[in-house]
């Protein structure tokens, strides 16, 4: 019988912290389209399908995702991955019914994950007794889970470590980048048929991070292209920053867009990426990010001397990879 988890894990939700609330309520349900439950002054969630929770937003200074929360299929592969964390000597915390209850699921653990974000598996999602109200016609979630995050590193190989060793994850594809000059390598790795629920940037030959958040982006489908291009109608007409413009990536060959969140991470809303086919995929390399399109928008020559800011002010900050999970190999540069 085959140990590894590949194929049963899918991105379920996340945990967002934040103290811009009006902003957010306004930019993911008027803009992005989505379904909102607001629970209290300090608590809301977003939906995107039948599933009670896909964002839920707490009240805290961090401005960032705080934790990313994974489907897992079955009993006897939540067991394998917690029998793993545990196995490497790394801390796992049951849930509890309060916590489950807001996220909209069963049997929920937590362990540590890579830059601070908290890594959590649960079972069975809840589906939500209310009809959807929201302005998008669908997302597509199932089999594939609801997307993906994509994060910068200085250390990139340990990061694949971690979410092979937790999740099995693959290695789809790399893309080669540079930004302002800035070379970038950028890996994205899957653990189901979506092409990736991970990408980890790093810039090569340069140990920092240019980035202040955990997260550079997150990514949802849209049902359809109409709603693709409504949101991103919407977003320019409510007065969101628009981060890219639209564009088609070479690797999976998505059309999206990046709006600026409330917090400062961006939202990639995609449509149409293609599907991996286990039997015949081989990773391959591809340069540039994008066949045409995903154009900065707005962006001045003080947006970039702060990137490199950030950048410097990286090298003094400590990033946690959770090294008892990050693999002892070295798997690529």
């Amino acid at each position: 019988m085959s140990t590894s988890v590949f194929g049963a894990v899918h991105l379920g939700y996340l945990v967002i912290e934040t103290e811009c609330f009006t902003d957010w309520a306004r930019f993911g349900t008027d803009a992005i389209g989505m379904h909102r439950d607001d629970l209290d002054s300090g608590l809301l969630r977003f939906r995107l399908d039948e599933q009670e929770c896909r964002f839920l937003l707490r009240r805290g200074p961090a401005e960032d995702v705080v934790a990313t929360g994974w489907h897992i299929d079955d009993h006897d592969s939540f067991e394998r991955i917690e029998a793993r964390v545990r196995a490497h000597g790394v801390p796992v915390v049951r849930g509890t019914a309060e916590e489950a209850e807001l996220r909209g699921v069963e049997r929920l653990l937590r362990f540590p994950g890579p830059k601070g974000i908290t890594q959590e598996i649960y079972t069975t999602p809840v589906k939500a007794a209310e009809p959807l109200r929201m302005l998008a016609s669908g997302f597509v979630t199932g089999d594939a889970g609801m997307g993906h995050v994509a994060i910068t590193s200085t250390k990139p190989t340990r990061l694949r470590g971690y979410f092979d060793t937790v999740f099995d994850a693959r290695l789809t594809d790399y893309i080669d980048e540079t930004i302002s000059g800035v070379k970038l390598k950028i890996r994205f790795l899957r653990v189901n048929e979506r092409h990736h629920s991970i990408a980890i940037a790093a810039t090569r030959g340069l140990p920092v991070d240019p980035v202040r958040t955990r997260v550079q982006h997150l990514n949802i489908q849209a049902e359809s292209l109409d709603d693709l291009a409504r949101s991103y109608q919407r977003v320019h007409e409510l007065g969101f920053e628009m981060a890219l413009s639209v564009g088609q990536h070479t690797n999976d060959k998505e059309l999206s867009y990046y709006a600026r969140t409330p917090s400062g991470f961006e939202w990639e809303v995609g449509w149409n990426p293609l599907v991996v086919d286990e039997s015949t995929w081989e990773p391959s390399t591809h340069q540039g990010i994008s066949v045409w399109g995903h154009l900065p928008v707005g962006r001045t020559i003080v947006d970039t001397l702060e990137q490199f800011r950030l950048g410097a002010r990286s090298l003094a900050r400590r990033e946690d990879t959770v090294p008892a999970l990050s693999g002892s190999g070295v798997l690529d540069d």
